[in-house]
């Protein structure tokens, strides 16, 4: 946006991170609210961390966990980076017996098959919030500017936004995401 590559941002809808751990819970993190809270107590008893290591907004996320914890986890013997996707990711946690970030659609859709429970979630420092960007056609001429607006107002209708609303709900019991079209980020 701040390059004009795109315009007209819009909220359309959100989820969450959580951190998935065994369920012994060697940090004793599961009674924690705070995520940088539990990333320190990760770091003080050296538990198992698995990054996905790939840049990824999760690991964006997930480096300014440990940054406002005044950690630097990377070269430490318990902080391990897979270069995996987030499934991938979650079934080397699950077989090390290691705690990881994850968002929670993926953990959910992944549950059944793994050894970790959610230890720490509700931290408003996890909300993942998802937006949709038209493509500026000063920046791009040969790309469909009115596909890009069509695709975008398709995604914040009220259509889409019931659709979104009970995305999950069947097979997860509740929703993978919130809609939020039309809401103000903060």
């Amino acid at each position: 946006m701040a390059q004009g590559y795109g315009i007209n941002r819009r909220v359309v809808l959100h989820n969450d991170f959580v951190i998935a751990g065994p369920p012994g819970d060697p940090a004793r993190i599961k009674e924690l609210k705070s995520s940088v809270d539990a990333f320190k107590k990760i770091a003080g008893t050296q538990a198992l961390f698995m990054s996905r290591g790939d840049n990824s907004g999760t690991q964006v996320k997930e480096k300014a966990i440990w940054k406002a914890a005044g950690i630097n986890p990377e070269g430490r013997k318990w902080y391990h980076e897979t270069g995996l996707g987030m499934g991938q990711k979650l079934n080397v946690a699950s077989e090390k017996n290691a705690y990881t970030l994850t968002d929670r659609g993926t953990y959910l859709a992944l549950k059944k098959s793994l050894g970790l429970i959610i230890v720490t979630e509700g931290d408003p420092v996890l909300l993942n919030i998802y937006h949709v960007i038209e493509v500026n056609p000063e920046k791009w001429p040969k790309v469909s500017a009115a596909g890009s607006r069509a695709f975008a107002d398709f995604l914040v209708s009220q259509e889409a936004q019931s659709i979104i609303k009970v995305f999950g709900v069947d097979k997860f019991g509740m929703p993978l995401f919130f809609p939020d079209a039309g809401k103000k980020e903060d």
